[in-house]
């Protein structure tokens, strides 16, 4: 354990405000499998003994993220931020430019994850959380370029859409634009990609849980409701992450077992796609759009069709490990060419210089869009034993960024036109 994050080490014998251990080398900790309950335990001490520490608090809160403990979480990060809604992320180097992020509360996968993509860097960092509830700071802190990390969510429209009126009028470059991304949920994601060249991103419909029973009851048509596509198809509840609650249904008959399992108010429905390679295992992608330009993250595969990371059995198989380093070596030089085209396009349609794609391949070799985000988790904690191999190319991607921001940076402020 490093001493950063270790209970007995960690600096928090201030008088008033401990150092903020933030969330990077924290989620280190948790992805070696560290026990962060003793962490966890000092922090409650330290904010029983001192109860205006807000970065003990934000350490606390997302420490009990990390350890499944999301209600009382949230409630830890809310008191923090009611204390204090700038929290900074020093660089580690000297300074090159000063970022500041518009963050909002909520979980894990609430926000951008910057602190992964600058971890070693000579970007400072500061995050300011903004939303109902917290306070507003009486001056906007020094910095070069902001980024807007608030994901999107349907209840963060409503904070979208205000931050976007302020952004327009910010005196410095603007990365992400509020608008765009609102854009970025399932339904509106289809209708900004569906006609891309290269692109295949099935039509995504919202519905309620009294329709869902409708067509389960036969009293909807499914290709009506889908403009055509048929069974199967895929539902998830609205919001959902990580595979929660997603299945493939392969007729009317399976959803009232679905609707008696999974007990939402809202789904998402589309047609499934068998997206199979020919030996019969599905492979799916990570890759981050960067002004423009496609850098993996890291590849799934799987003999089931909903594939995550971390369920795919990755670390398990040498012969899968092998094939995702040849894949990540000659990302540039093979799947970046074949779909270079739809890589355009998605860049122009969406808009935004830093946007999340989780994709396959259809078997006619189209990109196949499952989601785009500009909240995907991207990091490079796997272990270096194993994934010796992620290291070049995580580099290169956070290479990337950073050039992004210094360009921004260094740029003056176009016309808005989005």
């Amino acid at each position: 354990m490093s001493d950063q994050c270790n209970p007995e080490k960690m600096s928090i014998n201030s008088d008033h405000q401990s150092k903020l251990l933030g969330l990077a080398p924290l989620m280190r900790q948790a992805f070696s499998d560290v026990d962060l309950k003793p962490l966890g335990s000092s922090l409650i001490t330290r904010v029983r003994e001192v109860p205006d520490d807000a970065n003990a608090l934000m350490d606390l809160a997302t420490v009990l993220l990390l350890i499944g403990q999301r209600d009382t979480a949230l409630t830890m990060q809310m008191e923090a931020l009611k204390l204090q809604p700038l929290y900074a992320i020093p660089s580690v180097h000297k300074t090159k430019i000063k970022l500041l992020a518009l963050m909002t509360v909520g979980d894990l996968m609430a926000n951008t994850p910057l602190e992964f993509l600058l971890e070693d860097s000579d970007i400072a960092l500061s995050l300011l959380y903004v939303g109902e509830g917290i306070p507003a700071l009486p001056a906007i802190p020094e910095h070069d370029v902001v980024f807007v990390a608030v994901g999107e969510a349907d209840e963060k429209h409503a904070l979208l859409e205000d931050l976007q009126e302020i952004v327009q009028l910010w005196p410095k470059p603007v990365i992400n634009f509020p608008a765009r991304i609102r854009q970025l949920g399932r339904d509106n994601a289809f209708k900004l990609l569906q006609a891309a060249d290269g692109v295949e991103m099935p039509m995504s419909i919202r519905i309620d849980r009294a329709t869902l029973d409708q067509l389960g009851r036969g009293e909807l048509d499914i290709t009506e409701l889908l403009d055509g596509d048929n069974f199967p198809i895929i539902v998830r509840p609205l919001g959902s992450h990580a595979g929660q609650g997603l299945r493939k249904l392969t007729g009317l008959d399976a959803i009232p077992d679905y609707l008696q399992a999974v007990p939402s108010a809202e789904f998402y429905v589309a047609r499934f796609v068998d997206y199979r390679s020919q030996d019969g295992q599905f492979r799916k992608y990570r890759i981050i759009l960067i002004d423009g330009q496609p850098f993996i993250s890291h590849m799934g595969i799987s003999k089931h069709w909903m594939i995550h990371y971390l369920n795919a059995g990755m670390a398990d198989s040498a012969e899968k490990r092998d094939e995702e380093k040849h894949f990540m070596e000659h990302f540039d030089t093979d799947f970046t060419p074949r779909h270079t085209a739809a890589f355009k396009e998605i860049y122009e349609r969406l808009g935004l210089d830093y946007v999340g794609i989780d994709c396959g391949e259809t078997q006619d070799g189209k990109l196949l869009i499952f989601e785009v985000d500009s909240d995907m988790i991207v990091h490079a904690m796997d272990p270096v034993d194993l994934f010796p191999y992620k290291q070049a190319p995580m580099k290169k991607l956070f290479s990337a960024f950073r050039d992004l921001l210094v360009k921004k940076a260094s740029c003056a402020i176009p016309p808005q036109d989005i």
